[in-house]
């Protein structure tokens, strides 16, 4: 996990969603040679899928493109190549094979793409993936909302070439656990708040680290060395909740 999303400084969170992509990466990097090599990474937003994907990039050497909203075929092979150190010269087609050449010349050194949704949205990008795995023989992992093996299902040629289908899991307590030690140093996250907030953050790491957050504001605001329920008191928890409206028309009542 990165230094500026649920990681402590210097390392890594051990969460359980990290060692399910470190799983999902080493078997297709480990794979018979008459099997696919793609894998599908998905869930739901929050859950620290980009965060297990840079983990498992830094650990095995992967080539790692977030794919934006407005890229177009020749924009993520330009991209693509950048990641690989290759300057982007010629045309879409010439781009595709220099990205082939490259990636199949260490076939063991896996492909990520991140914001995969996006690739079935643009026109042919999800076809050029397509074609450089199965070309370059290399690992490729596309990460996505909890919707896309069903988005994928629509597209035989890629479903098909699909070895595992692996979907992130909300956090657990253990989870609150590994995220309380690394991101609270100094202050000891008593277990009745660990699992409020895992309760409350839906199992989102990213809603958890906000918690942990404001937990370690009330430690410093009220001098203390342990935050418990009791200390948390009436602090409002960040949550999947969007807040009330605050003013209501004339003659309007709120509902209870």
């Amino acid at each position: 996990m990165t230094a500026t999303n649920n990681v402590v400084k210097g390392g890594q969170v051990p969460l359980k969603n990290v060692a399910s992509f470190m799983t999902l990466t080493l078997r297709l990097q480990s794979r018979a040679p008459h099997l696919p090599g793609f894998g599908v990474f998905y869930g739901p937003s929050g859950f620290g899928k980009t965060e297990a994907s840079i983990y498992a990039q830094n650990k095995t050497n992967a080539v790692r493109v977030e794919v934006g909203e407005t890229w177009s075929q020749k924009k993520f092979l330009q991209e693509l190549l950048f990641e690989l150190r290759i300057q982007p010269k010629g045309t879409i087609a010439d781009l595709a094979d220099l990205a082939k050449g490259a990636l199949g010349d260490d076939p063991r050194r896996p492909l990520i793409i991140d914001e995969a949704d996006k690739l079935i949205r643009k026109n042919g990008l999800l076809e050029i993936v397509r074609e450089i795995g199965d070309v370059a023989g290399c690992p490729v992992i596309l990460i996505g909302e909890e919707m896309l093996p069903e988005k994928l299902a629509v597209h035989e040629r890629f479903h098909n070439r699909v070895l595992d289908w692996t979907g992130a899991e909300p956090c657990d307590q253990d989870d609150v656990a590994a995220l309380a030690a690394a991101l609270c140093q100094g202050v000891t996250i008593a277990p009745d708040l660990q699992a409020e907030i895992c309760r409350q953050s839906d199992g989102r790491a990213r809603r958890i680290c906000t918690n942990l957050d404001e937990a370690m504001k009330i430690a410093r605001n009220k001098g203390i060395k342990t935050v418990d329920l009791a200390a948390w008191g009436g602090t409002k928890y960040y949550t999947s909740k969007p807040p009330g409206a605050r003013y209501l028309a004339a003659g309007q009542r709120r509902s209870a």
